[in-house]
């Protein structure tokens, strides 16, 4: 398939409620930038997906799913949150929370692909036809690469069911049975201890194997194309470049998380980001900390994981810090981070709270906080109660969503740059 000419408008990122709009001919996405921060690349973006869930089912009309950006993604195991389940997802905001990443590499162990497709693809199988879904083939949880292992054949990864070689002809099969909404096309994606040699590698073989899932990309959905390149600006920007040339609907900036310094991403965000079109959404992987996700938010961003939340989950941590953009960063307290936490997160499993009887935030209108005390999570805890991991996975994820709501709010009103300070 012939390259796309790449669109040339240039866009002014001082003027604010700029209107650019980014839809791929027979996708069922289109995406609008409705405001940029008056100094940078900060931007607030609407994504629009026509569920595939009805797609070629001869079922009702999809509903349109509109999502604004910057978002957040939900990290998912097979198509669900790690402790939330689908009856539970109403309890939180609606409709941030309504984008759902997953990594095919999860249905290795089952249902196998011809089942997914006899289903009608994963919104069928979950019961979940009103939420979109995203196919990244790493995953920061369960689909690690492997870069190792890889050849010019196809990605290598290591997920709890072994180590398994994934070509673009077997990853396409998945893509097409499962039917996500958005998908990402393979990557060789390598740490940042590799040598020069290697990372040019990654960069050849990604760009062949996005050239081999673009002749076989079921139509209907929407391709972000993989950029990669380590720690390398020049490759960064030459993948980038390459992969503006192909027909996709978006972007999918991968490497990061693999050994990479937070104080050099900065330069190879902004590298790839300014070797990208501005029209079409850009996706992350490997920023999760709220630091880094206003880095890359600064840099263009408009997608990012959730992998954060279920690690803070997982260990019994709860999210606390300020939504009002007075944050305690530099105020230190030993005694609070060696027993309960610091001021972006409590342990909830620390003794201090056996008897605190207050929120877990005060004021916080998710679920969690509406109807429980951290008295009451210190205990599920220490029982090991999953209650435990449910009530916190909901209050963490309504809480990073907030997080998201007022960073949009900041870049309309102009206030980005002041917010990101605060924070």
């Amino acid at each position: 398939m012939p390259p796309a000419e790449r669109r040339e408008d240039s866009i002014d990122g001082a003027v604010a409620q700029t209107q650019v709009h980014s839809e791929q001919e027979s996708t069922n996405m289109k995406f609008a930038i409705k405001a940029w921060c008056k100094s940078g690349r900060a931007r607030v973006g609407l994504l629009q997906l026509k569920s595939s869930s009805s797609l070629g089912q001869g079922g009702p009309p999809a509903k349109e799913i509109e999502i604004e950006t910057p978002a957040l993604l939900l990290t998912t195991r097979k198509g669900l949150p790690a402790f939330i389940s689908p009856d539970h997802l109403s309890f939180l905001p609606s409709p941030d929370s309504r984008l759902l990443q997953f990594s095919p590499m999860h249905f290795m162990e089952g249902p196998n692909s011809k089942t997914i497709s006899n289903i009608g693809g994963v919104h069928r199988l979950l019961g979940l036809q009103g939420y979109g879904f995203v196919a990244v083939p790493r995953d920061s949880i369960l689909s690690l690469p492997e870069s190792y292992s890889s050849n010019k054949n196809g990605a290598s990864f290591e997920t709890p069911c072994g180590r398994f070689l994934v070509k673009p002809l077997e990853y396409m099969k998945m893509i097409t049975s499962m039917k996500p909404d958005l998908w990402v096309s393979l990557a060789d994606e390598v740490p940042a201890s590799v040598t020069a040699k290697r990372n040019k590698t990654s960069v050849d073989r990604t760009i062949t194997w996005l050239d081999d899932c673009i002749s076989l990309n079921p139509r209907e959905r929407a391709l972000f194309g993989s950029v990669v390149g380590g720690c390398s600006v020049e490759e960064r920007q030459r993948c980038a470049q390459e992969v503006a040339k192909r027909n996709v609907s978006g972007y999918y900036i991968g490497g990061f998380g693999l050994g990479d310094s937070i104080d050099e991403r900065s330069t190879f965000l902004h590298a790839v980001t300014d070797s990208l079109p501005k029209e079409k959404p850009r996706q992350v992987c490997g920023l999760g900390l709220p630091e880094e996700v206003l880095q890359g938010i600064a840099a263009g961003i408009d997608l990012f994981d959730s992998t954060y939340i279920y690690h803070l989950t997982l260990e019994g941590f709860a999210l606390i810090f300020p939504l009002n953009g007075k944050c305690k960063q530099h105020v230190s307290d030993p005694q609070l981070c060696a027993t309960a936490g610091d001021y972006t997160k409590i342990n909830l499993k620390a003794t201090v709270y056996r008897k605190d009887a207050s929120r877990i935030v005060e004021g916080c209108k998710c679920y969690t906080c509406q109807n429980h005390t951290k008295a009451y999570i210190n205990h599920l805890l220490n029982v090991h109660e999953m209650l435990a991991q449910i009530l916190l996975e909901i209050h963490n994820t309504h809480h990073y969503l907030s997080f998201f709501r007022l960073i949009r709010e900041a870049i309309t009103e102009g206030k980005f740059e002041e917010f990101r300070q605060n924070h």
